[in-house]
């Protein structure tokens, strides 16, 4: 498993071209595999409530055609979005559009969400802009579960922001990214250790002043 760095991901947003910056975005920050965000529609996102619902996703369907089918079993879900993708797609919204009745976000042939291939070459373009090697557009979800597990993010918590179907899937392949119990230990004692220490210092130069 190859997880991109924050550094990384931010020089992937500068590299962006416009109207693929949100794709991007969706991918880091809401932790979206290829084709759901490409399959993303206007009403999916809750500008308000900070929400976006993964409804469908986009699979191929032979001879550079798309198919727009329900996601992968489980992975129905809404997803709590930061205020800086909210941002991000507001000005994409306002700057780029929509398009069609369905209000795609992004286009491809035929008035259908891009195909794969279409997302491909744009990410490929996009690494190679922003100086990097060998970083898939996939790499993006797994650095997504890792900032969650790094904040203290649950299992049951990753696996719905996943749209994982069972929580043995987000362990099997994110269980290296939780702390262990010596590492929990260690923690809550240099806290007590830093409390302590805090509490010293200040109690000295109360009685210095």
């Amino acid at each position: 498993m190859s997880i991109p760095s924050p550094a990384d991901v931010g020089a992937l947003l500068m590299a962006s071209e416009p109207w693929f910056k949100p794709f991007v975005a969706m991918c880091a920050f809401a932790g979206l595999r290829l084709g759901e965000a490409a399959a993303v529609q206007l009403g999916d996102i809750d500008f308000l409530r900070r929400t976006l619902a993964v409804q469908r996703q986009v699979q191929r369907a032979g001879r550079g055609q798309v198919a727009i089918t329900l996601p992968k079993y489980g992975s129905e879900r809404l997803v709590h979005i930061p205020d800086g993708l909210v941002q991000i797609l507001a000005v994409h919204v306002q700057h780029v559009g929509v398009h069609g009745e369905q209000q795609w976000l992004f286009i491809g042939d035929q008035g259908l969400p891009p195909h794969q291939n279409t997302s491909g070459y744009w990410w490929r373009k996009t690494v190679k802009a922003a100086g990097l090697e060998a970083v898939r557009l996939h790499d993006l979800r797994h650095f997504y579960a890792s900032g969650l597990i790094a904040a203290g993010c649950d299992v049951v918590t990753v696996q719905r922001a996943l749209g994982h179907s069972k929580a043995t899937t987000t362990l099997n392949t994110y269980a290296h990214l939780w702390p262990t119990a010596e590492d929990r230990t260690r923690t809550a004692a240099s806290a007590m250790m830093d409390d302590a220490l805090s509490i010293s210092a200040d109690s000295l130069r109360t009685e210095q002043a």
